[in-house]
């Protein structure tokens, strides 16, 4: 059995009907079930989250292998950032080796250190390097940027567009190799097959945000001139927008923030075409989308 994390999020959607289309016994954690949509009768359900061990201990009973998405890019009061996606794992990954479970497979990012700029990426290589030296069979990914047509940020990128100029967040020339979630997730499928190991996911070509923005804005058929908002100003906005509208709130600084740190790979695609992915290009994953 497979217990999945995150399989709400942006990569679990797409993983989750590939591994029951291939016969996988899945388990999810999640906090409301209602969230994994047609696919919630398909599967076994561990109704917990990270913050609760006696709930992870039941999760992880019977299960052989563990894939771990979740993660917090904002905090999800009363749990912070570095408790979801640090402490989680710990949590998460304890279970796992008190439970007998064999295998391991992680999300960790592209670029993530212990002195980055974000508490995400900090947060996300404490996380890595308990992974790497736990005991089990483990098998870590490390993705730059990944996108999905329907997912927030490009939603919120198209509704933006219909501005007459797109505005962009500081200069927006950080780089990155963004993937698409379903070839992120078509890469986990074939790495169950294989011998653990670490695995850099990037797609096909490097792209900075804004040329990133610009593709999205065009594939809405909403070219517009760009219009840099210098971070200072948006840092002050989204933190009035978090004191006022809360967690509803459609972005937050520590989200603006990732967008300042670039995440490419030296290797480039090599890796995900190991696993005998082809990546697809972003701008024709928009134009099917």
């Amino acid at each position: 059995m497979i217990l999945l994390t995150g399989g709400t999020g942006v990569v679990g959607s797409a993983l989750l009907p590939m591994l029951l289309d291939e016969g996988h016994e899945v388990r999810c954690l999640v906090r409301d079930p209602r969230r994994l949509g047609a696919d919630r009768v398909r599967v076994r359900l561990s109704l917990a989250d990270l913050g609760d061990p006696r709930g992870l201990r039941h999760a992880v009973r019977g299960v052989d292998t563990v894939i771990h998405l979740a993660a917090a890019i904002r905090d999800q009061p009363p749990r912070r950032v570095e408790e979801i996606t640090a402490l989680g794992t710990h949590r998460l990954l304890a279970a796992a080796e008190r439970a007998g479970v064999r295998r391991f497979v992680f999300f960790s990012a592209l670029g993530a250190t212990s002195f980055q700029r974000t508490r995400f990426f900090r947060a996300k290589a404490l996380a890595e390097a308990r992974v790497e030296a736990s005991s089990l069979e483990t098998t870590i990914f490390a993705p730059s940027l990944i996108y999905d047509p329907a997912d927030t940020w490009v939603t919120w990128i198209r509704r933006l567009a219909l501005l007459p100029l797109l505005p962009i967040s500081g200069r927006g020339q950080s780089a990155y190799e963004p993937i698409w979630a379903a070839d992120a997730a078509r890469a986990v499928i074939a790495s169950l097959e294989r011998p653990p190991g670490r695995f850099e996911l990037a797609g096909p070509e490097r792209l900075t945000y804004e040329q990133q923005a610009r593709l999205i804005a065009a594939s809405a058929g909403r070219e517009r001139p760009a219009i840099h908002v210098p971070l200072p100003f948006v840092r002050s906005a989204l933190i009035w927008l978090r004191r006022i509208f809360g967690e509803v709130a459609f972005a937050t600084w520590e989200e603006a923030e990732l967008l300042e740190v670039p995440m490419v790979s030296e290797r480039g695609s090599a890796d995900v075409r190991s696993l005998g992915v082809e990546p697809a290009p972003m701008a024709a994953v928009l134009a099917a989308g």
